[in-house]
């Protein structure tokens, strides 16, 4: 563990943003309650985080002039997405603070380096092997067995780039129908993850500060639908000895990665009751969004604080919560849910409904039970 002494970026300071989706929007808004200017950096003209923020720069993640003037003009870097470049980013850490550092982006954005890492850190996950082309993929089978996952290591979320391999799949289909999907690059294209028959999914957010101190949120149980989150639920259906396991392998991750900012690890919860890791965020995550009217210290308010050299905040629980994500045509119910006086709405700004696009979300509070 690395303990840096730095001085904070004071307020007035400007944060850049890499990236200009809802993370970016309510991470600039949570800045603004602390005094601070943001800047937001992504190829997109209106971007939902550029709405709130002071000002934007509307160019593409390798445009080394645009990412040095960028720099010029703000304080600290930090992203709010994975799929940037990860040049880019060293680019700008030879320039300005970025929190967290490029090396964490380089791990976080590879499935293979992810899925690596937790294993050289204790941590278990499904099983899995690399996969570089259709003959590697019969001999992953082989070893893994049936039924599996092929995912691209790079560019995949809320279900995207990956397919399900059952009995009867013919495993050159698959590869065909992931090769397409994975760009063309110098890194092995595809990654095949065993099957876990799981109880359920959880997710812990921990955030880590400059000089080393952390503090971390309650689990919480989360549900898919399509691949994308649907809920989730705060206190999480786990024995205490399961809360304290999720909470030690966020802290454990936070602390081998020398983060600086805010990470999400998420985790399946097997049905004979062990915890395995599935994947990492280092940025604020839709399963936080719950901590915005449920906790003293939000997760967007710690990442800035974290990314500004601040001291963390509480991030002690007040409020039981479900908090519901907004997918497509689900935010035509904006007015019926302003009607539930009990219901917090966030919209995110986004001119155009699409099938699987996060409009917004609703959470729902309830007194504390555990």
């Amino acid at each position: 563990m690395t303990v840096t002494s730095v001085s904070p970026v004071p307020p007035g300071g400007t944060i850049g943003i890499i990236g200009g989706g809802q993370l970016g929007r309510m991470a600039a808004l949570a800045a603004a309650r602390l005094g601070y200017r943001t800047h937001i950096y992504c190829p997109e003209p209106d971007s939902p985080a550029a709405q709130v923020a002071a000002a934007r720069t509307v160019a593409t993640y390798d445009d080394a002039a645009s990412l040095t003037a960028f720099a010029a003009q703000v304080d600290v870097v930090t992203f709010e997405f994975e799929n940037i470049p990860a040049d880019s980013v060293r680019l700008l850490s030879a320039l300005v603070p970025v929190r967290p550092s490029w090396r964490v982006l380089e791990v976080a954005q590879d499935r293979i380096g992810e899925k690596q890492f937790f294993n050289d850190n204790g941590i278990g996950t499904a099983p899995w092997r690399p996969v570089t082309d259709a003959k590697a993929l019969v001999e992953a089978l082989d070893a893994i067995g049936r039924p599996a996952i092929l995912k691209t290591t790079r560019f995949g979320y809320d279900g995207k780039g990956q397919v399900r391999i059952g009995p009867d799949t013919d495993p050159a289909t698959a590869w065909a129908e992931i090769a397409g999907a994975a760009p063309a690059a110098d890194y092995v294209p595809a990654v095949l993850e065993g099957f876990v028959d799981f109880a359920g999914e959880a997710s812990v957010i921990v955030a880590r500060g400059l000089d080393g101190s952390m503090a971390v949120f309650d689990p919480v149980w989360n549900v898919h639908t399509n691949h994308i989150l649907d809920t989730s639920t705060v206190p999480a259906p786990l024995t205490p000895a399961q809360i304290e396991e999720a909470m030690a392998m966020a802290r454990r991750v936070a602390d081998s990665l020398d983060l600086v900012g805010i990470l999400a690890v998420e985790m399946f919860l097997t049905r004979d009751g062990r915890l395995l890791a599935n994947e990492m965020a280092p940025r604020p995550h839709n399963s936080g969004h719950w901590t915005i009217d449920a906790c003293v210290t939000d997760q967007f308010e710690q990442f800035v604080r974290a990314v500004c050299g601040l001291p963390l905040g509480s991030p002690e629980r007040h409020s039981d919560a479900v908090m519901t994500n907004l997918i497509g045509d689900d935010v035509a119910g904006w007015l019926d849910i302003l009607r539930d006086p009990g219901a917090k709405l966030h919209l995110y700004g986004k001119a155009e409904a699409r099938p699987g696009r996060k409009m917004g979300h609703v959470t729902r509070l309830a007194p504390k039970t555990g």
